[in-house]
């Protein structure tokens, strides 16, 4: 069993589907995977009782890895499609762009203050795409 979910970004910054992805699920045990299909984004699981989380995040990666506009990112080379686009593809590259997630009884097997998220790197609103399949 198989499906894609758009999920629409408003910017940098994490969306939760998880709501979305539970509602898809069959009532079946079995191993979920989840895989991004785009370069400058991440799907991450991570908390998601306190936006402040989210927050610090997104801050946290903005300073790992700064916009091309800045002094220190001066080495960079792809830089044509904007001073975001490489940032993201380097961010997305130090995050997980695929998760598996076990499934009893219809039910992820997620944590209590978990959820999973879609991790936007770009400035701008997208809307990407995650493939899913569920294997019984």
């Amino acid at each position: 069993m198989h499906t894609t979910f758009p999920i629409d970004t408003d910017g940098p910054g994490l969306t939760e589907f998880t709501g979305a992805v539970a509602g898809w699920l069959p009532r079946d045990t079995g191993l979920l995977t989840l895989f991004v299909r785009h370069t400058s984004c991440s799907i991450l699981i991570q908390e998601n009782a306190d936006p402040e989380v989210q927050t610090d995040l997104r801050a946290f990666f903005a300073r790992l890895v700064p916009p091309t506009t800045d002094a220190s990112m001066a080495y960079l080379t792809h830089t044509y499609e904007g001073p975001d686009d490489m940032p993201g593809h380097i961010k997305a590259a130090l995050l997980p762009t695929s998760l598996q997630i076990p499934v009893v009884d219809g039910q992820m097997q997620l944590g209590t203050w978990q959820g999973i998220y879609l991790f936007e790197h770009r400035d701008r609103p997208h809307t990407r795409q995650v493939a899913a399949m569920f294997m019984a």
